[in-house]
């Protein structure tokens, strides 16, 4: 300013310098000089802007302004109707500044920041264990079968080995208890009782049928109090949680476009679907765990097929033995060698390749208690996403919160912080300063 005032130029190491800037005497303001002094269609505050330094009051409430009066765009956006008549120094990093504790930017723009990928867990890594200790399950659904001259509603539930991803299908009638039940003692009776089951509480079943959700919900207090007498130890994922069983929901995708590639979307009798399913189901325990090497030198692939039936593959013909040694030791002694060949090719070959992580490499800040959220519900319009406060957060074995209480008016709604995106806290008015 002093060295404008009395008609000099700037100092080389200015800010200023490419701006060629000059000073307004009516004003009072340094204006850029520029290069477009020549234009005779554009005004003089467009071919002069006023400079303006990015930290003064004055200079963050027009930012405020400008930004409300835009509807909370873009930073470009608030940056091309700014510098019409305004030149602020290093402006795009102040608006940006600015949006980023702008609790209505947040609002329209921020996204739900996920932790770092958790390890695996330790139903995942139940090692030398038998098939389906540890299982996770979920229903799918619905599909429409013939019964006669009518349609009918039929449901599929999948219970998956969270270890030796072995895979079981079924098929439901209903989806109340009494069919749930069904379906996993038909599962217990055929596969044994399982030490631990997983599942998610209903609210990301496949097809979004309320009648599953309302079902499920009214299952749960039944369910656990029949699997305590098998002394089965039943675990919940948190609501809307789908990336918490990964592990059988991308199986799910995998029967479904089984079903849609053999039997289309028509509707077929109830035999045909259950046999088209437990097909699937052969597919997919025979499936290599792992990396398939083209080598004729490498040991062939394991696969959850060999644990189950001796075999890779089910369409294989099975050993056969003479009828003197039908219940000798040698047959004991070939199992046995099977189910050994079977842990060690899954230790050397498929357990390694689960210590990268495929994503979610960044540690974040956890969440705190007492902070701003709101919910991501895919069902509604962003403007429609309910906004509460938590205030309870869960943390998992490796120190990271992972899911979090949130009250919202008079209820508490447990999600997954990948749901909740932390809003900026809202200044009180007493913080403020009074102008003078």
């Amino acid at each position: 300013m002093r060295l404008l005032k009395a008609g000099k130029p700037v100092l080389s190491s200015s800010r200023l310098l490419t701006l060629s800037p000059e000073f307004d005497e009516s004003d009072k303001v340094i204006r850029v000089g520029g290069r477009l002094r020549r234009s005779a269609e554009l005004d003089y505050a467009t071919l002069h802007p006023i400079v303006l330094d990015p930290s003064h009051p004055a200079v963050k409430l027009l930012i405020q302004d400008y930004d409300s009066c835009l509807h909370h765009p873009g930073p470009e956006r608030v940056f091309a109707e700014i510098r019409r008549t305004l030149w602020i120094l290093r402006g795009r990093e102040a608006i940006r500044r600015h949006q980023h504790t702008c609790a209505e930017c947040h609002r329209w723009k921020s996204r739900p920041v996920v932790p770092k990928m958790a390890d695996l867990p330790a139903a995942r890594l139940r090692l030398f264990k038998p098939a389906f200790y540890s299982t996770g399950m979920d229903c799918f659904g619905p599909f429409q079968v013939k019964v006669g001259r009518r349609l009918e509603k039929r449901w599929g539930i999948i219970f998956k080995c969270l270890t030796t991803q072995a895979v079981h299908l079924d098929l439901l009638t209903n989806i109340d208890a009494d069919s749930f039940l069904m379906a996993l003692r038909r599962f217990i009776a055929r596969r044994g009782t399982p030490a631990e089951l997983f599942s998610d509480q209903g609210t990301n079943f496949r097809g979004g049928e309320k009648e599953l959700r309302e079902a499920f919900a009214a299952l749960s207090p039944k369910l656990q109090q029949s699997l305590a007498k098998e002394q089965i130890a039943f675990h919940f994922n948190p609501p809307a949680a789908p990336h918490f069983g990964g592990v059988w929901e991308r199986e799910i995708r995998s029967v479904k476009q089984a079903l849609y590639t053999t039997v289309g979307a028509q509707a077929q009798a109830e035999e045909v679907l259950r046999t088209v399913l437990i097909e699937a189901e052969g597919l997919l325990n025979s499936k290599p765990l792992g990396y398939v090497s083209s080598s004729v030198t490498d040991p062939d692939p394991v696969t959850p097929s060999l644990l189950l039936m001796g075999r890779r593959d089910g369409s294989l013909p099975q050993v056969v033995y003479p009828a003197t040694e039908l219940l000798s030791r040698r047959r004991w002694r070939h199992s046995q060698i099977l189910t050994d060949h079977f842990w060690s090719s899954f230790i050397r070959y498929y357990l390694p390749g689960m210590q990268a992580r495929q994503k979610w490499h960044t540690i974040r800040v956890n969440l705190a208690e007492d902070k701003v959220v709101m919910l991501v519900d895919p069902q509604l319009p962003r403007s429609l996403w309910p906004i509460g406060q938590v205030i309870k957060v869960h943390t998992s074995a490796d120190g990271h919160v992972r899911s979090a209480d949130v009250k919202i008016k008079d209820k508490v709604y447990t999600r997954p912080v990948a749901r909740l995106v932390v809003l900026p806290a809202i200044p009180d008015d007493k913080d403020q300063p009074t102008p003078s």
